[in-house]
């Protein structure tokens, strides 16, 4: 008895760990499979399978819908801010040549952005410390930026990628921050599994016209693509929300938020274990400021 309770403790204390790091393959992941796919085709087959295993779930724990036109709405709303737009541009920025790691550093700010938008659409206070981050959070992303600055070739402005693909990390991160804010707004009685449901359906019907209109939607179903495309599915769409509902039920939401700013220097361990992908000096010292700047602030609203 006395065993399993302390296996029980410590699984309880790497949930949150474990979420952070599902959370950073996500970037991996989009660099495993958009060789074989354009991004928002990637992501329509992606949400389609994951609907289809999310449904499932809901049958079995026969959990409840929302009840009025308005909720379904703004769930759906919120779901193409958080799916569709951060998720379609980290793809998007990824396939335009953007590293992993720099990716995730630039919407890994999130928290500095919704820190500062909160102030002007909810009224919220922003703090001295959440200032000196939302600050170091800009500095930090400076340096990483300027390091990868390519001045012999304009056409491409940084190495290896040019400016649609920062506008294309921008729009993530402002997809994520708002949608974060929307939610808190308008979905905060949101039944988390049907609830997911109806976000995931709103992101895929904005992919789905995306891919229609702007992308080839070939596929090539490669060996790597189907397993990268099964570990999106199984790995980030459900398990990683599962966990976080999980986390939820227990009260342990704010570790996660806590730890949610070590997945910038994660994805970058990651992608150069995996890719290749080397930070000099300048970013890396960039990175650690950033992630002390988002620290404060994440910590700040956790109080």
């Amino acid at each position: 008895m006395a065993a399993s309770a302390t296996a029980q403790g410590l699984w309880i204390r790497a949930m949150p760990v474990l979420f952070v790091l599902l959370w950073s393959t996500g970037f991996i992941g989009a660099r495993f499979g958009l060789p074989y796919a354009e991004p928002f085709t990637f992501l329509t087959v992606r949400f389609l399978c994951t609907l289809v295993v999310l449904y499932l779930i809901i049958r079995v724990m026969c959990a409840v819908w929302p009840r009025s036109p308005a909720a379904w709405l703004h769930i759906g709303i919120a779901g193409i801010l958080m799916h569709a737009a951060y998720l379609g541009g980290v793809f998007s920025a990824i396939d335009l040549g953007m590293p992993a790691g720099v990716t995730a550093l630039i919407v890994g700010l999130q928290p500095l952005v919704t820190a500062g938008l909160a102030r002007s659409w909810l009224g919220e206070t922003i703090t001295r410390n959440q200032w000196i981050g939302i600050v170091l959070g800009l500095v930090g992303i400076t340096l990483v930026l300027g390091e990868q600055l390519d001045l012999a070739d304009p056409a491409s402005l940084f190495t290896g990628f040019g400016v649609p693909a920062l506008l294309a990390a921008a729009l993530a991160l402002l997809g994520i921050s708002i949608g974060t804010l929307y939610q808190k707004r308008f979905c905060t009685d949101m039944p988390l599994t049907s609830g997911t449901f109806i976000q995931f359906v709103g992101a895929t019907v904005v992919l789905g016209l995306g891919a229609l209109l702007f992308e080839t939607r070939e596929i090539e179903w490669s060996l790597t693509f189907t397993l990268t495309l099964a570990w999106l599915i199984f790995g980030l769409s459900i398990a990683a929300i599962l966990l976080l509902m999980a986390l939820i039920r227990r009260g342990e939401a704010s570790r996660v938020a806590s730890l949610f700013y070590l997945v910038p220097p994660v994805t970058a361990v990651e992608a150069w274990i995996l890719f290749g992908e080397r930070l000099g000096v300048l970013a890396l010292t960039g990175i650690v400021v950033a992630v002390l700047g988002v620290a404060m602030s994440v910590r700040q609203s956790g109080r």
